[in-house]
Parts: structure tokens; C-alpha cells; sequence
């Protein structure tokens, strides 16, 4: 009896202390996860797509944050939304713009940010916040935080009143679950069970076969974007061949949407695969197939240059009409090599190929899962089984809801 009221003593005593420890980490300020990371690029709401296009060119950014004035208050903006490769690249590949994706580009960001009616995909934490708070909002819909940064006094910049500009930087599904993990030994046992018993398993909507059309995938990939996850595709008999993955595509250029427009699913993956410099036989291929469907003018997206000069926050409104500058005149110039640092694909900055896609058995435990997925910095991974058939996905999302269940 005393062996076993003594056991039963210090698992409580243990239990209680590890929650308690847990709980305390969670107060811990946002400011402590935003040490080390750059400030964010935005565009004004005012901008174009043709400007979105030219900006995340330039820049080495995936995503690039919208702003516009914060209704509540007037002495600050609001950012409401965000614009990657991957969402101009849609637009211009939907079937109101297919035909036509050069005047496409003159369409407002606006056109791409999701309604006023939608649930908001990136909010606005304080650095004072817990991250508790910050888990909750990641946990309520948001795909990412906007964090203001404490800039230091050499960064500090004469604002138009005479304050300080603020900066700001992104929070993200991987901050969190890298926190998380670093904290992972206070969750025990949840980490050591598998993903399949906590119920983490979730069946892959997004599939396609390697023979279907990319183009029949557009709303897939739309949608695996909003989900952060990613396009499986799959055999015929159900085998994960590879996937088509919306943070790969964002470190594409514009050739990409007359890929997608021309190609099928499985020589889409392939040419994802060229790391950013598809051979000439592939842009041959890419040519007579647009020519075969009559998409003449996504011929344009090929042999486009868009690399004029960034055009800042501050003028790119006024400077879209300018004929250098424009994307209109950026369609009639010649394409030639360019060096900018985007010109690599995510593939070939991970050394991770389409067709290697990063996989996990039901029966792995939680914190492998989360290793696997940090490693190679991907927010999702598939579950398959011995035979390689697909079996489901294990998103970030699901991973960061399980350890909240844990606090509650």
C-alpha cells in the first residue's frame, strides 16, 4: 500500500508539475518568436498584380503582405491579405483570364485577397502577446501573424509625423510547432503515440492522376494553398506517385501558369523539377500544346521579361502606368537569362524533387512526424502505407490542435 500511494504521489506530483511548466512556457511573449526574423515586404492595396509580379521577382520573399488603412484607426494600416506566385499564377490561369492573362495583369491585388465576408487569413498579434494567444489565433483560421518588431535605433527611419516607421515580420504554423517541439518533452506521453491513435490522420481530398490535366487541378491547388497543405497525385490504383505543392510553385516565375495551362499533372511535376530553368525542349513542348489548345496569348508568360527596378510602396500605384515599368511593356520585351536569386525553385533549394514527396507510416509517432516535417520544411506530411498506397495527410494545423487539446 505505501509503494502504491507513493507512485500515485509523484505521477500527480510529476503531472501537475510538467502542465504547470507547459502552461508557463505559453506566457512567454510572441516577441520571443519573431528574434532573428527580416522584416515584412508589403504592397499597397492600390497596387496591380503585374506590380505583385515584378515585386516578389525582385525580392527573395514567398509571399508579400497587402496593406491597406485600418478602419478602427486612423494612424496605422491594417494588412489584409497576402499575394504569392501561387495566387497570380491561378487568376491568370482561371477561365475568365486564361485568354487574355497579359490584361489580367493590370487587375488590382484586391481581385486576389479573399472577401470582407471570409474569416481573415492573416491577423495582427502584439508582441506583448502570449503565445498561447497566437497558438488560438492560428488554431481559429488565420494562415499567418503580423507581428510589429521593435526595430533597433540604427533601423529606426524619420517617419513622415517624426516617429519611427514600424516593421513588421511573419508568425507562422512552423514558428509554432518548432516551439513546440523544442518544449516537447512537457507534453509527455502524447508525443510518443501515433499520429493514427490521436487521430491526426486525415484523408487526402486533394488528389489527382499523373495523365489528368494541371489545369483540371487549379481549384485543388487554390484550395491547398488556403489549407497550407498540398495536391497528392496519385496512380491509378492509388500509389502516391508524387505531389504538386503550392510552396513549390511560389518559388516559380510567371512561366509556370503556361506550364500549368499546357501540361498534365505528372509532366507538370517534372517541369517544377528543372529547378527554375527548364530546358528548351521542355519550353518547345510547352508552345505547341498552347498552340494545339489556341491559348496563343499565355505564349506571352514565356517569353515575358519581368525584371524592371522594384516599384516601391510608395509609387507603385503611380508608376504601373509608366511604359518601362508596366507589365504590358514587360510582355512585348524579349525574354533573356536573368540571375535574380528566385530563379531557383523550392526543389532545388531543399534538394527535394516533386516525386519525393515526404512521407510517414499510420503508425509513426507524433514528435517523428514533427522532426520529418521541420526537417525538410514542409507544413504537411503523407501517410502511406508498406506499398506506398496513399493513405491520408497529417497537416501542422491538426499537429498544433492536438497540444492545445493537451493544455485544455
Amino acid at each position: 500500500l505505501h509503494l502504491a500511494f507513493g507512485r500515485r504521489f509523484w505521477f500527480r506530483f510529476f503531472g501537475k508539475r510538467q502542465r504547470c511548466m507547459a502552461v508557463s512556457s505559453l506566457a512567454r511573449e510572441v516577441s520571443d518568436l519573431c528574434i532573428g526574423k527580416p522584416a515584412v515586404r508589403s504592397l499597397p492595396l492600390s497596387a496591380t498584380l503585374g506590380d505583385a509580379l515584378i515585386a516578389l521577382r525582385k525580392g527573395g520573399e514567398d509571399h508579400l503582405a497587402v496593406w491597406a488603412a485600418d478602419r478602427t484607426r486612423s494612424d496605422r494600416k491594417a494588412c489584409v491579405g497576402t499575394v504569392c506566385m501561387v495566387d497570380i499564377v491561378c487568376y491568370l490561369c482561371s477561365e475568365e483570364n486564361i485568354l487574355a492573362p497579359g490584361a489580367a495583369l493590370a487587375a488590382p491585388v484586391s481581385v486576389i485577397l479573399p472577401p470582407k465576408a471570409a474569416a481573415p487569413l492573416v491577423r495582427r498579434v502584439e508582441p506583448s502577446s502570449s503565445i498561447l494567444e497566437a497558438l488560438d489565433a492560428i488554431l481559429e483560421g488565420a494562415q499567418s501573424l503580423v507581428v510589429p518588431l521593435r526595430p533597433a535605433a540604427s533601423r529606426r527611419k524619420p517617419a513622415a509625423g517624426g516617429g519611427a516607421v514600424l516593421e513588421f515580420c511573419w508568425l507562422t504554423q512552423e514558428d509554432l510547432v518548432r516551439f513546440f517541439l523544442n518544449s516537447i518533452a512537457l507534453f509527455s506521453p502524447a508525443p510518443a503515440l501515433s499520429v493514427t491513435d490521436l487521430g491526426l490522420v486525415h484523408p487526402a481530398a486533394l488528389a489527382v492522376r499523373p495523365h489528368d490535366p494541371a489545369l483540371s487541378a487549379l481549384p485543388l491547388i487554390r484550395a491547398a494553398l488556403v489549407d497550407q497543405t498540398s495536391v497528392a497525385v496519385v496512380s491509378d490504383d492509388g500509389r502516391l506517385l508524387g505531389e504538386i505543392s503550392p510552396s513549390t510553385l511560389a518559388h516559380c516565375d510567371q512561366r509556370v501558369g503556361a506550364a500549368l495551362a499546357a501540361l498534365s499533372a505528372g509532366d507538370l511535376m517534372a517541369y517544377v523539377d528543372c529547378f527554375g530553368a527548364p530546358p528548351e525542349s521542355a519550353i518547345g513542348t510547352i508552345k505547341a500544346r498552347l498552340q494545339e489548345k489556341g491559348l496563343l496569348s499565355m505564349l506571352e508568360l514565356l517569353e515575358a521579361d519581368f525584371s524592371p527596378p522594384f516599384l516601391s510602396s510608395a509609387s507603385s500605384s503611380s508608376s504601373s502606368s509608366d511604359e518601362e515599368s508596366s507589365p504590358a511593356a514587360a510582355l512585348q520585351r524579349p525574354r533573356r537569362l536573368r540571375s535574380a536569386g528566385r530563379s531557383g525553385s523550392y526543389s532545388a533549394r531543399m534538394g527535394r524533387r516533386s516525386e519525393e514527396a515526404i512521407v510517414c507510416h499510420p503508425e509513426s509517432s507524433l514528435v517523428a512526424v514533427m522532426i520529418q516535417a521541420l526537417t525538410h520544411r514542409v507544413s504537411y506530411v503523407w501517410v502511406v502505407d508498406d506499398d506506398y498506397f496513399l493513405v491520408g495527410i497529417v497537416a501542422f494545423s491538426d499537429i498544433l490542435g492536438v497540444f492545445r487539446e493537451e493544455l485544455d
